[in-house]
Order: C-alpha cells, then sequence, then structure tokens
C-alpha cells in the first residue's frame, strides 16, 4: 500500500457554539439514527441534539467539537483532540 500526505489546504473552523447547528433532534431520534448515548456529551442544556448536515448525512454534534467548513463549503463536525492534531492556526 502506498502512503500519501494531505495536501496542506486552508479550511475555516471554529469551536461549536449555539446557531452553528442546522438543526435539532430529540433525544430518541438521535439514538434512532445511531447517536452512540455512552459516549456522547451534549454541548447545550437540553433534550434536543444538536446536527449538521453533510455530504454523508446527518451528524452529531458533541460538546467540544469543532465545525469545519471544507474547500467546497461542505461542513462538517471533527472531535476537538483529532482536530488539535491534525490543523494548525493560520491566522485568528
Amino acid at each position: 500500500m502506498m502512503k500519501y500526505i494531505k495536501n496542506p489546504i486552508p479550511v475555516e473552523a471554529i469551536e461549536y457554539r449555539r446557531g452553528l447547528e442546522d438543526g435539532f433532534d430529540d433525544i430518541k431520534v438521535a439514538i434512532e439514527f445511531g447517536l452512540d448515548i455512552q459516549n456522547y456529551v451534549s454541548p447545550v442544556n437540553s433534550d434536543k441534539v444538536p446536527f449538521i448536515k453533510t455530504l454523508e448525512g446527518k451528524h452529531y454534534i458533541c460538546k467540544g467539537d469543532y465545525i469545519i467548513t471544507g474547500v467546497d463549503g461542505e461542513r462538517y463536525p471533527c472531535k476537538k483532540n483529532i482536530f488539535l492534531k491534525t490543523y494548525t492556526l493560520l491566522s485568528s
């Protein structure tokens, strides 16, 4: 198998705050959609679960997730620990 490295393409990202989501699901609906309730930490004080519509479908947002806007304008959440290992701040 050949090895590759990602091209250094700038993306926009921000740590999740209310208002960045595309919508909210009731916790029961989110569990039916596959939310791993054992590892989920809600970023909002509610029984609603925020989500973002991505190219792959609906993704739920956890506390601390970063919301990344990709090169084609697509948005997706990224776990904070992965984000901090993968991205470097260019400017603030």
